[in-house]
């Protein structure tokens, strides 16, 4: 995804529960962006808190005034999503480049 650092919109990503129909809206999302340059896991201090867009779609603000004011460049996003049983999921959901 690329956006202008101006732009003020919601990162979206899906997420698919296994097993299916698990529920993963108990708990809100989070979420992480790290430099690019940046190859290491996500600090604690580097989660905020995202929400649901239905059953399977996670999302945060980004922009100015948003949940995240990114500056230019490339981010690697990750989401963590820690459903009512044992898992504490993370995973990397992609790249942002920020314009």
């Amino acid at each position: 995804m690329v956006i202008p650092a101006s732009s003020l919109e919601y990162l979206s990503v899906t997420v698919t529960a296994s097993p299916e129909g698990a529920d993963l809206t108990g708990t809100a999302p989070r979420f992480a962006f790290l430099p690019d340059a940046n190859r290491s896991n996500p600090e604690p201090e580097d989660w905020i808190v995202g929400e649901w867009d239905g059953d399977t779609t996670a999302r945060v603000l980004v922009g100015p005034a948003g949940d995240s004011t990114l500056t230019r460049g490339s981010w690697h996003v990750w989401v963590s999503i820690d459903p009512s049983n044992d898992e504490h999921v993370v995973r990397k959901a992609g790249t942002l480049i920020v314009t």
